[in-house]
C-alpha cells in the first residue's frame, strides 16, 4: 500500500471516530481524535505492536477504545489531550500573533481600499465621494475613532485637508494602483501622528483613547490573575504530589485513585506550565509598554519644539516625525491585541482543570492527607541546597560523554535548556510518572548534548550510571500516559513513530527522518506594469492637446543659412535624376499611343525603347429619313460613317 493510499485510511478511521462520537452526543475535532489514535497506539497496555500487521479485528479495537476515551467525562487524562490541542492551535508567538492580526485588518481594509483605487471620478461629486472614502479608510487603517462618528471624521478630514488637500486628487488618480496604495498608508501615518500631536496639544483627540493609561491598569491585572492561577494550580499539584508519595510509600494506606492522582498531577503541570508561558508573554508586554511611553513622551517634546512658535514648518522636517508618532501608537494597539489573546486563552484553559478540581475538592483531601506535611517546590529545593546535597564527581567513575556542570564553573547556567521541562528523569522511572522539580544546585548532568536535572544527589549518581536505559524508560512512562509527549517535550523520540502507513490490511511502520536542502527563488518583479504616460482623465487636458495639434498643423517651419555657417556644419546636396519624359502629338492623339522612354548611359553604351500602340476607329453609323414626309411614304436611309483602318488624316 503507498503512502497516499496508509494516509487515506488513516483518515478514514479518524473521521469513523468523531462521526461515531459526534452520534453519542460528544463532538471532537479530527485533530483531538489524531492525537488519541496515536495515544492509543503507543500505550502498550492496549498490545498494539508497530511491527505487525492490524487485522479489521485490530482496527475495530482501535476506534472501539478512542470512542470509550474521548467519551470519558471523568478522565483529567482527556482533559490534559484537550488542553495542549487547544493551546498548540491557538497559541503562537508574539510576533506571530501580530502578523496574524495586521493580515487580518489588512483584509478587511482590502474592499475599502479597492473601491478607492479602482475609482475612476470624473464628476464633482464623484471627486467629492471619493475624498470621503480616503477620510473612512484613513480612520479605519488608523483605529482612532469611528467613521460613523461625525466630530471624528471632521477632525480627520480637516487633518486630512492640510496634507492632503482635495485639488490633489486629480495627481493621487493618476498614480498606478500600487502607488495608490502606498500613498494611502502614508497619508494614514501623517494624519494619525496630526491628531495625536493635536490630543497632546488638547486641540483635538476626538475618539482617540488613552492607550498608555488602559495598559497600565490592564496589564497588572492580567499579571495579577495569571498569578492567581498559577498559585490554585501549584498548590493542587503539591497536594497530588503529597499524596501519591504517601501510598507509595506504604500500599496499603486507604485513598483515592492512584491513577487518577497521577493524572491530575499531569494535568496540573500541564496547566502550570502553560500558565508560566502566559505570564512571560505579560510581563514583555509590560516592559514593552514601558518603553513605548518613554518613546512616545521623546517624541511629544521633538515635535513640539520643532512646531513651537512657529507659523510654517517645512513638510520634510515634521511629516517624519508625525509618521513615528503613528508607529509609537501602533505599538501600543499591538499591545493591546495582544494582551486581549492572551486573557482569552487563559480563560479558555481554565474548563480543562474542572475535572480534578471538582473530583479533588479539599473536603475530599483533607481526610487521606491527614498529618502529610505538602511540600512546595521552592521548599523541596531548599532542602536539596548546599555543598552536603552536591554532586562529587570523584566519588563514582564517570563514564564517557558525562559530565556534571555547576554554577561556578559553566557559564550561562541558568539559561541551559533543561531536559523534561526541568522535572527529574529518575523520579519519573522510579516512581511511575511522578512529577518533581529538579534542582540544579546538585548539578546538570551533559549527556549527547541534553542537560538532566535531579531532585537528589542520589537520583543524578543512579541516572549518570546508564543514562540511556533512562531516557528509554521515560519515553515507556510517557507511552502509558501520552499526554507526557508534550509536557516533558518528548516529540523528537517520538517523531520517527507513526501509524500513518499499512500494509495490506493495516501496518504500523517506522517513519523514516528525511532531511534535504532546498531553495526557491522569486523573481523581482514577476507583474509587469504597464503605465500609460499619454494616458488623461481630465476632459479640458484632453481637449488643450487637440487645440495645440491642430494649430500646429497650421504651422510652417523656416530654415535659412548664411555664408558664416556654411562651415560650421557638414552640408549634403542631393540631386534628383531626370524623370522619365514621353511626349504626344494632335496627329497621334487620334491613332495610337506613343512613349518613349530614354535611359540614361552606362559606361560607354546607350539604349533606346519605343512603345507603340493603335487607336481601333470608333464605330459611327447615320439614320436618315426617321422624321418621316407629308404625302409620299417615308424612306429610311443607313449610312456608315465609320472610317476606314487604313485611313489617313
Amino acid at each position: 500500500m503507498s503512502r497516499a493510499q496508509a494516509e487515506s485510511v488513516i483518515k478514514n478511521i479518524i473521521r469513523e471516530i468523531a462521526q461515531e462520537c459526534a452520534s453519542k452526543g460528544q463532538a471532537v475535532s479530527e485533530t483531538l481524535v489524531a492525537f488519541m489514535v496515536k495515544a492509543v497506539v503507543l500505550d502498550p497496555n492496549n498490545e498494539f505492536n508497530v511491527d505487525r500487521t492490524l487485522t479489521k479485528d485490530d482496527v475495530q479495537k482501535l476506534i472501539k477504545i478512542c470512542v470509550e476515551r474521548l467519551l470519558d467525562t471523568r478522565s483529567p487524562a482527556l482533559d490534559t489531550v484537550k488542553m495542549q490541542v487547544y493551546f498548540d492551535m491557538n497559541y503562537t508567538t508574539r510576533a506571530d500573533f501580530l502578523e496574524e492580526h495586521r493580515r487580518v485588518l489588512e483584509q478587511r481594509l482590502q474592499p475599502v481600499v479597492r473601491d478607492i483605487t479602482d475609482s475612476r471620478a470624473r464628476t464633482r461629486e464623484e471627486l467629492e465621494s471619493l475624498y470621503r472614502k480616503i477620510v473612512s479608510a484613513v480612520l479605519l487603517r488608523s483605529g482612532l475613532g469611528s467613521p460613523t462618528d461625525i466630530a471624528v471624521v471632521r477632525e480627520a478630514t480637516a487633518a486630512l485637508q492640510s496634507v492632503f488637500p482635495q485639488t490633489e486628487l486629480g495627481t493621487f488618480m493618476s498614480l498606478v494602483k500600487r502607488d495608490k496604495e502606498r500613498q494611502l498608508k502614508e497619508l494614514t501615518l501623517i494624519v494619525t501622528g496630526i491628531r495625536l500631536f493635536n490630543k497632546e496639544c488638547g486641540k483635538g483627540g476626538e475618539g482617540i483613547d488613552d492607550l498608555p493609561a488602559i495598559l497600565n491598569e490592564a496589564v497588572p491585572a492580567t499579571t495579577q490573575n495569571v498569578d492567581a492561577e498559577i498559585q490554585i494550580t501549584t498548590r493542587m499539584a503539591h497536594k497530588y504530589t503529597a499524596l501519591i508519595e504517601k501510598m507509595q510509600a506504604d500500599p496499603n494506606v486507604e485513598g483515592p485513585s492512584l491513577q487518577l492522582l497521577k493524572e491530575s498531577l499531569i494535568n496540573s503541570r500541564q496547566h502550570e506550565a502553560f500558565l508560566r508561558i502566559l505570564l512571560n508573554d505579560v510581563i514583555g508586554c509590560a516592559q514593552q509598554v514601558e518603553l513605548l511611553e518613554s518613546q512616545l513622551a521623546t517624541r511629544m517634546e521633538q515635535l513640539k519644539d520643532t512646531v513651537r512658535s512657529k507659523t510654517a514648518v517645512p513638510t520634510s522636517h515634521v511629516y517624519p516625525q508625525f509618521i513615528a508618532l503613528a508607529h509609537l501608537w501602533s505599538g501600543f494597539q499591538d499591545e493591546m491585541v495582544l494582551l486581549s489573546v492572551l486573557s482569552n486563552i487563559l480563560a479558555s484553559l481554565e474548563p480543562f482543570t474542572k475535572t480534578h478540581r471538582e473530583m479533588f475538592t479539599e473536603e475530599v483531601l483533607a481526610p487521606f492527607l491527614g498529618e502529610v506535611e505538602v511540600k512546595g517546590d521552592e521548599q523541596r529545593i531548599r532542602e536539596t541546597t548546599g555543598a552536603e546535597f552536591r554532586v562529587d564527581p570523584a566519588e563514582f567513575r564517570i563514564r564517557e560523554g558525562v559530565e556534571f556542570l555547576f554554577p561556578e564553573t559553566t557559564k550561562n547556567f541558568e539559561k541551559l535548556p533543561l531536559q523534561y521541562r526541568g522535572y527529574c528523569g529518575f523520579t519519573l522511572v522510579a516512581h511511575d510518572r511522578l512529577l518533581l522539580p529538579g534542582n540544579p544546585e546538585i548539578g546538570v548532568l551533559h549527556y549527547r548534548e541534553n542537560y538532566f536535572v535531579f531532585t537528589s544527589k542520589q537520583a543524578a549518581l543512579e541516572f549518570a550510571k546508564d543514562p540511556e536505559i533512562f531516557i528509554l524508560q521515560v519515553a515507556e512512562c510517557a507511552k502509558k500516559s501520552p499526554e507526557l509527549i508534550q509536557l516533558l517535550e518528548l516529540h523528537q523520540q517520538f517523531a520517527t513513530i507513526t501509524p500513518y502507513a499499512q500494509g495490506d490490511q493495516g501496518r504500523m511502520i517506522e517513519k523514516p527522518v528525511t532531511k534535504c536542502d532546498s531553495g526557491t527563488q522569486t523573481d523581482t518583479h514577476f507583474m509587469e506594469s504597464n503605465i500609460v504616460k499619454s494616458y488623461e482623465w481630465n476632459e479640458w487636458e484632453l481637449r488643450r492637446k487637440a487645440i495645440k495639434l491642430a494649430n500646429l498643423r497650421k504651422k510652417v517651419t523656416h530654415s535659412q543659412q548664411t555664408n558664416l555657417s556654411n562651415m560650421r556644419r557638414d552640408n549634403v546636396t542631393q540631386v534628383y535624376l531626370p524623370k522619365d519624359q514621353g511626349s504626344q502629338t494632335n496627329l497621334s492623339n487620334m491613332r495610337r499611343d506613343n512613349v518613349t522612354q530614354v535611359y540614361l548611359p552606362k559606361d560607354q553604351g546607350s539604349q533606346t525603347k519605343t512603345e507603340d500602340g493603335t487607336n481601333v476607329p470608333k464605330p459611327q453609323v447615320y439614320l436618315a429619313g426617321l422624321r418621316g414626309g407629308g404625302v409620299k411614304p417615308t424612306e429610311m436611309v443607313k449610312v456608315d460613317l465609320t472610317r476606314d483602318v487604313d485611313e489617313d488624316l
